[in-house]
């Protein structure tokens, strides 16, 4: 098995949400701050020209004890189907990592103010990257009807 890894947060999330609820996340208006110590607003110069970013964080907010490592009911629903934690993007991951994309608002200094981020206040975030159409998905998309079901309130206003 590989070492374990170390990494340094680039910054950190700033919004009103304290607590991973779900759904909603579009009504969010967040500022992610990039650590000053470490960064200028050089290292964000040309991301205004980008609609959106892609953001990857440590969800901070689960506890170790609470990861989960087998398959369940998303969002303990019995109804859909017990799927292992690698076939859905619940929160209580191994290394607890979330990745998301959300809209650009503005680059203020070392400050940048987006919409629809799915991330509480105080979230350490590792990496910051412009959306590029050509790295989203080649060729048909499928998925199962339990998870459209599940997004359908995940990002409404």
């Amino acid at each position: 098995m590989a070492a374990a890894i170390e990494m340094t947060p680039i910054g950190v999330v700033h919004c009103t949400r304290r607590e991973a609820v779900d759904d909603d996340w579009d009504r969010e208006q967040v500022e992610l701050e990039l650590d000053a110590t470490r960064f200028t607003p050089e290292a964000l110069a040309g991301l205004d020209a980008f609609s959106h970013v892609e953001i990857v964080y440590v969800m901070h907010g689960v506890a170790e004890e609470d990861v989960e490592l087998t398959a369940r009911h998303p969002r303990n629903r019995a109804d859909w189907p017990r799927v292992g934690i690698f076939a859905q993007r619940a929160k209580r991951r191994p290394n607890r990592i979330g990745i998301s994309r959300a809209r650009l608002v503005a680059v203020e200094g070392l400050r940048v103010r987006l919409v629809g981020l799915d991330a509480i206040d105080g979230t350490p975030v590792l990496d910051l990257k412009p959306w590029v159409r050509e790295f989203g998905p080649r060729g048909e998309v499928h998925q199962p009807a339990w998870i459209t079901e599940l997004m359908a309130e995940y990002w409404a206003r």
